[in-house]
């Protein structure tokens, strides 16, 4: 069974910035796509972003040349850099993984999720 766990959430004014982490168990890592979803209160799950096992990364457009996603798959885990924060961004930040060849947008393309970490970000 997978495990993901998210890691460097907290609280950061405006225009700062915080990187996120989430570390995967299993010795499969390197072949699968992972993906950044958020959560704001009263609000459905959206994507943030996205990379394939090869390498190709996915946007939300809100986010693009702000947040960048990496992966260290020597440690089985990826990485979301988030850059230039607005109080927007405030959400749970949940890292989920993926068996299929390519990456989506799509919620219901990932098949394993971490418990989420909170980003708030104050005006």
């Amino acid at each position: 069974q997978v495990q993901l766990v998210e890691s460097g959430g907290g609280l950061v004014q405006a225009v700062g910035a915080l990187r996120l982490s989430c570390a995967a168990n299993g010795s499969s890592f390197s072949s699968y796509g992972m993906g950044w979803f958020r959560q704001a209160p009263g609000k459905e799950r959206e994507f943030v972003a996205a990379m394939s096992r090869s390498g190709g990364s996915l946007y939300t457009v809100s986010v693009k040349g702000r947040f960048t996603i990496s992966r260290d798959n020597a440690k089985n885990t990826v990485y979301l850099q988030m850059n230039s924060l607005k109080a927007a961004d405030t959400a749970v930040y949940y890292c989920a993984e993926t068996t299929r060849v390519t990456v989506t947008t799509l919620r219901y393309n990932y098949d394993y999720w971490g418990q989420g970490t909170q980003v708030t970000v104050s005006s």
